[in-house]
Formats: structure tokens, C-alpha cells, sequence
């Protein structure tokens, strides 16, 4: 969920740098693309002496950024040299951990016929949410660590679609197993016809569904848009805010409000959502060994919102590339590398299932 919130709310920064501190728009966000192909706008008077004058005079010059010529992904290229072969070994055995345990959840659930329940039919959809995720982000972000590189503009789109896709997939993914866990404790007398295998089949599909809708929206609204000057993304990947920086015309900042609306509302109604089912449950009965089965749940779900808060709802300030790279490794590497132990730590019955499917023998013994 702290994937697809940090993307939302990314949107609503990104207005800042389309609004001038007077409160009015940005001179570049009144140049459409097609005057700039033609040459036949006018300059405006508040342009001399801004800290935009070299964007916009590149701009001038004719060094318009071509989709066909795709994007720079800036990186980790600005960071000194001697920290990157740490930062290299760091992620990706942080990747390797995260991979590992999502893939050992979803065997374990698939081979143990006990486990063949709502809840961990869930969670078996949750990792694949979770390593899809990290697929689209981490293994270039890692082959690219080194220097920048460029991707081109279909492969930009595309990450950008599967990253809000999964991202969004997760979120729902989560605030289905906090309807699970309410009905579970709340209406277990009714949980088997409220939860039939068709009816926990129908609400992952339908977020898996919700996720595609939500990334195919945003992408669209972004990538409709006309992208002129720098043609350097100063992230690590295809991120909503670098890129809405990159792009002029009137359009851009109704684009980004309106983006940022429907994502924040979203993602709050799934969190709200989450509250109220957990709110239900301590207000119904609060019985221990009940209550434990949420507790996995919940960790993940105040991990992923706390990591969101840090990131995103920090004073307004200068901020240095470096430090924004760094903290947007929090969502896309360590809330994911956290999820699976979380879940496998704290759920004794998965533990015990994983000892019995890895850790017995292959074969009976023979006398």
C-alpha cells in the first residue's frame, strides 16, 4: 500500500513546480508543444532572472525532447562513486531475502492443503503482488546503479503502468484481508458462505482489476501529456513527479491534480476501510487467540503507511537528490523486504507449514 500511496501523493509535490510563489502558474505550463514546434509564442516578462532560465532558453534553442529519444534515468549517478558498490550488495540482497521469502510463502500455501483457506489465498496473492512489483523497479535500478542511463519512452510508460498496477493491487489486496479478518472474527458463524471460494476468488480478481484500472488511468493522463526540454528523470525509475516535471503545457497541472485526487482517495478509502474493520473487531470481542491472526496484518499495514508518512508528509523544504533517491529506496526496496518476514515471523501456522513442506524428508524411510 505504501508503493501506490507514495506514488499518490508524490502527484500533489509535484504542483510546485508548476506554481509560482505568487500563486500563479508557471510561465513553461502556458507553452503548448505545438508552439514550440513552430517557434510562434511569446516570451513572458517573468521569465529573465528565474531559476528556470536555462530550461526554458534550451527550450528556445530547439532542444525540445523528442519521445522517440526517451528518457535518462539519473540514478544513483550523483552519489560519490566509492558508496555505490555498497549500495549495489545492500539491495540486492535485500531483493534476494524478499524474493526468497515471497516465493516460499506462495509454495507453501500451494503445496499444504491446510492452508488452502480465504486468508492465505489472500496472502498468496499479496507476494505475487509484492515480487511483481520489485521485478518492474529493482533489477534495473540495480543494472543502472553505476551511471545513468537512458529507456526509452514505451518502456518508460510501461513501468509506470506496472508499478501503479501492482502498487494499487496491493493496497486492495490489504484492505481485502481486513474484510477477511472482520468477518473472521466478527461473523464467523456466517464466515464460510460470506467467504466461499468463489466469492475470495471474485475480490482478488477484482483487485487485481482495480490495480490495472488505477495504473492505466494515471498512465494514460501522464504520457497524453507533451514532455519538451531536459529529457533527464532525476529518479531511479519512471516516477510520477520527475516525469510531470518534465512535461509543459496547460494541462499539467490539471493533470496532476486531478491524478493526485483520485489516488489519495483512493488509497485513504482503503485505509479507512482497514480501520473500521479493525475498529469493528475490537469493539465486537477481543479474544487473544483471534486477535493474533490480525496481528501479521496489521504490522504490514502500519509499516507500509509509516514509511509513506516519513517520505511524503515531511514540512515543505529544500531537499537534495541524493536524500530523495535515498528515501524512495524505502517503498520500493524495504517495505517489500520487510513484508515476508513480517508475515512468516509472526504467523505460527505458516512457520509450521514451511518446516513440513522444506525441512522433511523427500523420501520415507525405508525399513
Amino acid at each position: 500500500m505504501c508503493s501506490g500511496l507514495c506514488h499518490a501523493v508524490g502527484l500533489w509535490l509535484a504542483l510546485d513546480s508548476y506554481v509560482r510563489d505568487d500563486g500563479e502558474p508557471s510561465a513553461w505550463s502556458s507553452i503548448s508543444w505545438g508552439s514550440l514546434r513552430r517557434g510562434d509564442f511569446e516570451t513572458p516578462k517573468y521569465w529573465a532572472g528565474s531559476s528556470s532560465n536555462g530550461r526554458c532558453v534550451a527550450t528556445v534553442l530547439g532542444q525540445n525532447h523528442n519521445p522517440e529519444s526517451g528518457f535518462t534515468l539519473v540514478g544513483f549517478s550523483t552519489f560519490p562513486r566509492q558508496l555505490l558498490p555498497a549500495f549495489f550488495l545492500l539491495f540486492l540482497l535485500m531483493y534476494l531475502v524478499m524474493l526468497l521469502g515471497n516465493l516460499l510463502i506462495v509454495v507453501t500455501i500451494w503445496s499444504e492443503r491446510s492452508l488452502h483457506t480465504a486468508m492465505y489465498l489472500f496472502l498468496c496473492a499479496l507476494s505475487t503482488s509484492e515480487v511483481l512489483y520489485t521485478f518492474i523497479i529493482i533489477p534495473r535500478m540495480l543494472a543502472d546503479l553505476f551511471s545513468r542511463h537512458s529507456i526509452a519512452f514505451l518502456a518508460c510508460a510501461s513501468q509506470m503502468f506496472f508499478s501503479f498496477t501492482f502498487g494499487f493491487t496491493h493496497s486492495f489486496l490489504l484492505t481485502v484481508m481486513g474484510y477477511d479478518r472482520y468477518v473472521t472474527i466478527c461473523h464467523l458463524l456466517h464466515y464460510h458462505v460470506l467467504m466461499s471460494p468463489r466469492g475470495c476468488a471474485c475480490l482478488v480478481a477484482w483487485s487485481w482489476a482495480g490495480g490495472s484500472v488505477m495504473g492505466l488511468v494515471v498512465t494514460t493522463s501522464v504520457f497524453h501529456l507533451s514532455f519538451c526540454g531536459s529529457h533527464e528523470v532525476h529518479h531511479f525509475f519512471c516516477h510520477m513527479t520527475p516525469l510531470l516535471k518534465l512535461a509543459c503545457g496547460d494541462g499539467v497541472p490539471v493533470v496532476a491534480m486531478s491524478m493526485g485526487l483520485l489516488c489519495i482517495m483512493t488509497l485513504l478509502g482503503c485505509f479507512v476501510f482497514i480501520l473500521l474493520s479493525y475498529a469493528f473487531i475490537v469493539t465486537t470481542i477481543f479474544r487473544q487467540k483471534a486477535f493474533s491472526t490480525c496481528a501479521s496484518h496489521l504490522t504490514v499495514v502500519v509499516v507500509h503507511y509509516d514509511f509513506a508518512s516519513v517520505i511524503y508528509l515531511k514540512p515543505k523544504g529544500p531537499q537534495s537528490l541524493e536524500g530523495e533517491t535515498l528515501m524512495a529506496t524505502t517503498y520500493t526496496v524495504l517495505t517489500p523486504f520487510l513484508s515476508p518476514i513480517i508475515f512468516s515471523l509472526r504467523n505460527q501456522e505458516l512457520k509450521i507449514a514451511m518446516k513440513k513442506t522444506f525441512l522433511s524428508k523427500p523420501f520415507p524411510a525405508h525399513s
